[in-house]
């Protein structure tokens, strides 16, 4: 199956009922359609040929679908930039993916600007007017493109997303998803998490580049309403809940517990939500239990990554009335080979702690023009190693139970420590940096940096040294905390043992 026939196969089923909101408003599917045939003609007549790259910088609104379908239907592959992220991260991004086109939103224009005046032969096109950059206007441009289906060939292997995550050294990683491993995200999603229909409602808050993205097309083909917010704001998310009377919605642990913490969740009207996804990050227990407490037996956990979305494993809602299984991740996905190996890939025993790794048809293709990586993290007979460290139990259901990269969670946000201590480093008074993750009641996990000093300096104040990392990374990124120390706790052969930092931290001993 090819993700761009999923598109044309539900705009043929549910043409004239509506597909998307945002604010007052709205687009049926057969406007969605129409849009993204003119907007995939637009793109055509831009230089974009097919297996070309395309930059999205596009915040949630009502043309994040369009626009996604449209490059289906070019035959490029969009590669999702992340608005968060910093200008030097996003240029590196550019740049290694081959972009040349970078179609942005309005509100996003001046960051669109900054890349233009960096990177020799990127053009700017926007969806809608701006005067901040010279960028042709995509949605009056479209008005005079044709509203047929261009109807390019397309095969199961060609790129359709370029999607970027972050790598056990912290280094930028591309990871490709094809025609057919996208629509296999769909089934995936489809077949352990969800099965809407015309009645359904999914509400989007997270940003579409990330998971709360791979939930579109499902709903899609089953004829269901993607409800698109700009974003997430505790003061309003729930009365946009009940506004849109949502039989779905998608967070990450910390956005239920801003809402637990501010009352809100408490005073909410749930009848008419039927699901509420969480995944990102672990549900810490006692806030698990309090939104158990408050809305009753909705909830279903998914744990994925971007190289295999979006299920690898799943704690449906009669899981979570087990207390037992609150720390676990999950049982596997139908459509997953999933099992705990040693180094050399050997299947381990109940109990014992290895790798999982998995087979699944919506696993990734590989990482884009990085073939040693990609060789790394698939193994020849087709396991892709999840570098999570895990554990099954004699039912089956996994736990994980510690990172092999040391990735820090906050917020659902990935944060590797070696770019934030290459950053700190970068600061003239220091000599050697450590970052790791520390408990916090709204983030779930705080970046926290400890840092020793060059002899003879004057210490800085923690601010500079947060400054220094604010320059170069997302601010998601900055360290909550800045210690500095005598010294930090080495291995035999020299490296930092972050362990060694970041146990005390937890309790740990």
């Amino acid at each position: 199956m090819l993700a761009v026939e999923l598109v044309r196969r539900g705009a043929a089923r549910h043409g004239r009922r509506t597909a998307v909101v945002a604010g007052a408003e709205s687009m049926t599917f057969a406007e969605v359609d129409g849009a993204a045939n003119r907007l995939a003609h637009v793109l055509g007549g831009l230089g974009m040929e097919r297996g070309a790259r395309v930059g999205l910088l596009v915040d949630n609104g009502l043309w994040s679908v369009p626009i996604d379908f449209a490059c289906l239907k070019a035959g490029v592959a969009r590669v999702p930039l992340n608005p968060r992220l910093s200008l030097d991260e996003q240029t590196r991004m550019i740049e290694a993916t081959g972009v040349r086109l970078l179609v942005h939103s309005p509100a996003l224009a001046e960051r669109a600007s900054e890349l233009v005046a960096r990177l020799d032969g990127l053009r700017p096109a926007c969806l809608g007017p701006t005067d901040v950059v010279d960028a042709p206007d995509l949605i009056t441009e479209m008005s005079a493109a044709s509203g047929r289906d261009p109807m390019l060939p397309a095969q199961p292997d060609d790129p359709v997303v370029v999607a970027y995550t972050s790598g056990t050294s912290g280094a930028l990683k591309a990871v490709v998803h094809t025609q057919a491993s996208w629509a296999a995200i769909t089934a995936n999603v489809l077949a352990n998490l969800v099965s809407p229909g015309p009645d359904s409602v999914m509400l989007h808050a997270a940003s579409l580049i990330h998971a709360s993205g791979t939930f579109v097309l499902p709903y899609w083909v089953r004829g269901g309403v993607s409800a698109v917010l700009p974003g997430f704001d505790p003061a309003t998310y729930l009365d946009a809940v009940a506004a849109h009377r949502a039989t779905e919605i998608n967070l990450v642990p910390t956005m239920l517990g801003m809402l637990v913490a501010s009352g809100a969740a408490e005073r909410c009207d749930v009848s008419h939500l039927r699901t509420a996804f969480y995944g990102a990050s672990p549900m810490p227990g006692p806030l698990l239990e309090q939104v158990l407490d408050l809305w009753g037996p909705r909830f279903v956990q998914y744990y994925g990554q971007t190289e295999a979305p979006l299920a690898i494993t799943v704690l449906d809602k009669g899981d979570h009335a087990d207390p037992g299984l609150w720390g676990s991740c999950g049982h596997p996905s139908v459509d997953a080979e999933v099992r705990v190996a040693d180094e050399e890939g050997r299947p381990l025993g109940v109990g014992d702690v290895g790798e999982l790794q998995l087979r699944a048809p919506f696993a990734m293709a590989g990482y884009y023009a990085a073939p040693e990586l990609t060789a790394e993290t698939i193994t020849t007979d087709g396991w892709v190693r999840t570098r999570d460290l895990a554990r099954v139990d004699e039912r089956g259901y996994l736990t994980l139970v510690d990172r092999t990269s040391d990735m820090i969670i906050t917020g659902g946000y990935n944060v590797y420590p070696r770019e934030v201590e290459e950053a700190l480093l970068t600061h003239p008074a220091v000599a050697a940096a450590a970052v790791v993750g520390a408990p916090d009641e709204t983030w779930v996990e705080a970046v926290t940096a400890f840092v020793t000093l060059r002899p003879g300096v004057q210490p800085p104040a923690a601010e500079e040294l947060r400054g220094a990392v604010r320059a170069r990374l997302a601010g998601y990124k900055v360290p909550k905390e800045v210690h500095v120390v005598d010294a930090l706790p080495l291995s035999p052969v020299g490296k930092v043992l972050r362990r060694a930092l970041r146990d005390p931290l937890w309790g740990r001993s």
